[in-house]
């Protein structure tokens, strides 16, 4: 019997890889949840004179992922993706009213909430499945952003480690992406950022699977009173 293609004499046939294309689409900043509306507070932080340059925006997104929503999100993605794994529709219920209810602010709810049931209507849409109508039915009010993508993921059967990546990569970009749009920051100096800050992305995807709820909380506590100021800013790009 011939060798299956591209795998070495001697081995089994090569294991099939997890379909990612969905997840590729999903975190592309063209999929329609309204993230280009939203700045996390980072309006404010450059008005306030914090976010004036590369190195600053380097240091604010930094935070923010590491210290901030960034981790928590993350944890929350990985408990809502476990609870749709074992069609346990309370945990996930439980999950996501905890994740509302975490928004500092009501400018980062209606932030989380409206991306979180944008992205739950269109992969509904596009991508439907059994597992992914049965998990999304039982969650008909407000949904959080990333408590959707862990629920997608996990219906759609996406591995876990990938999800946290590529998620918490696309909360960089599109922070990132903001600050080109507000800061004296050019297109070249936004991509080095996410370049500097993806060795920081792939180490908190790996630790976030062994950390539990009660790990959840941050330490940004000046940009959540950042987007507290918004609110009364004389001159807003975004809705947060």
């Amino acid at each position: 019997m011939a060798d299956q293609p591209g795998a070495a004499q001697g081995e089994g046939p090569t294991p099939a890889l997890p379909d990612l294309l969905p997840l590729f689409a999903w975190l592309s900043p063209s999929f329609p949840v309204g993230a280009y509306a939203y700045s996390h507070a980072l309006e404010w932080a450059v008005e306030a004179g914090d976010v004036k340059d590369e190195a600053s925006l380097a240091v604010q997104v930094s935070d923010l992922m590491r210290l901030g929503f960034g981790r928590s999100d993350g944890i929350l993605l990985a408990h809502a993706w476990r609870a749709t794994m074992a069609e346990d529709g309370a945990a996930l219920g439980e999950v996501n009213a905890l994740a509302v209810c975490l928004a500092p602010s009501a400018e980062l709810r209606l932030e989380t909430c409206q991306q979180g049931r944008s992205f739950l209507d269109a992969v509904r849409a596009a991508w439907p499945s059994p597992a992914l109508e049965t998990a999304a039915g039982g969650l008909s009010g407000e949904v959080a952003y990333p408590v959707a993508v862990g629920l997608a993921a996990g219906a759609h059967r996406i591995p876990l480690g990938p999800t946290l990546e590529g998620f918490l990569l696309a909360l960089v970009q599109a922070l990132v992406s903001s600050g080109i749009r507000l800061a004296p920051v050019g297109q070249t100096a936004g991509t080095r950022v996410v370049a500097g800050l993806a060795p920081a992305v792939r180490a908190l995807a790996a630790d976030i699977p062994a950390l539990t709820l009660g790990d959840l909380g941050t330490a940004t506590f000046r940009a959540d009173l950042g987007s507290f100021r918004h609110e009364t800013q004389y001159t807003r790009l975004f809705r947060s």
